[in-house]
């Protein structure tokens, strides 16, 4: 049985980073979630979910999959879908810490969100879980695919719209504790966090750069916003880093797109570079001649930014590692 209750579409961008609320209320009905009991979930979007017993066989999002992996639920994952390898054929980004090879990657052909229903089907899940960054669309899932999906399966929801850091974090934790994690499942990458937050703050007190946070396309050129786009208002207000605001963000408010001609519009001592686009889009980042008169560029001052991560602790703390890196190989 499925009951769900939209709430009202907000207009804006689904870009990288997530964060979602804890859950309005979650759990089983059993203690232990890996019992023969019926199980019952409400999700962030609304939607009560009831199984005849505990799910055991997921399919997910990548990103999901992979926080999911990192709470120890990875012999449940059976399938994937959306990015799983990068243009340079190493695992994404955002599927840090997922066996890739282990699980089939059931992204449909088509356009974006588009699901092989016929892998699915050959998987025998039991739930799909995915994130929503602008709710109630659905990550890597488009519309048509949904329609279809609904009809065969059910689908746990973590709503990233609107969130911080920390929520999502908690709110990934307790999905994961419903699924069959263990109560303590989340405090090795708590504990992971909190190092690599210490660390960051040490490193961004000891020197102040400004912080461009941007995005490559071949004909547009994206400034990220850090007033709403989670991790960059983390970094910002909770760490204490400068990380520079575009004036004029587009509709939704993630980020300000410009044109080339324009790509010099803010400067900065360091261009945090979303690094979905691999090494062949930093390159070509990197050739874009206005672009090439800010301060970053003139210094090669460039750190990969996993714009949309694994959301749990254990990923970000391996972000946050690579970040206070950079910092301190071009802040020395």
């Amino acid at each position: 049985m499925i009951r769900r209750t939209f709430t009202p579409r907000r207009l804006a961008a689904a870009v990288a980073v997530a964060l979602a609320l804890p859950l309005a209320a979650c759990g089983s009905s059993s203690d232990d979630a890996s019992s023969d009991q019926a199980w019952t979930y409400t999700d962030d979007l609304g939607t009560t979910l009831e199984l005849d017993k505990a799910p055991e066989r997921i399919v997910a999002q990548s990103s999901v999959a992979a926080a999911l992996t990192d709470l120890g639920l990875g012999d449940k994952i059976v399938g994937v879908f959306g990015p799983v390898k990068n243009a340079d054929g190493d695992v994404d980004s955002q599927a840090a810490g997922l066996d890739v090879d282990s699980v089939e990657d059931v992204t449909g052909e088509g356009e974006y969100g588009d699901i092989d229903l016929e892998k699915m089907a050959g998987l025998k899940p039991d739930l799909i879980v995915t994130s929503s960054y602008v709710e109630p669309d659905l990550w890597y899932i488009n519309k048509d695919a949904q329609t279809k999906l609904d009809k065969q399966y059910q689908t746990l929801v973590i709503s990233f719209d609107g969130k911080t850091l920390p929520q999502i974090i908690e709110s990934t934790e307790k999905a994961a504790k419903a699924l069959g994690a263990s109560d303590d499942a989340g405090e090795k990458g708590q504990e992971a966090f909190d190092a690599a937050k210490q660390r960051l703050t040490d490193v961004a007190e000891g020197a102040k750069p400004s912080i461009l946070a941007v995005s490559y396309s071949p004909d547009l050129f994206y400034v990220s916003n850090p007033d709403v786009s989670p991790d960059l208002k983390y970094y910002r207000d909770e760490i204490g880093l400068d990380i520079v605001t575009p004036k004029n963000p587009d509709e939704g408010g993630y980020f300000e797109s410009l044109s080339w001609e324009k790509a010099d519009t803010y400067d900065a001592d360091i261009a945090y570079w979303d690094d979905r686009i691999g090494s062949a889009g930093l390159a070509a980042l990197k050739k874009e001649p206005v672009w090439g008169k800010t301060t970053a560029a003139k210094n090669d001052a460039y750190i990969p930014w996993t714009s949309v991560a694994p959301p749990s602790a254990q990923a970000y703390a391996d972000i946050f590692d690579r970040f206070a890196d950079g910092l301190e190989k071009y802040t020395r």
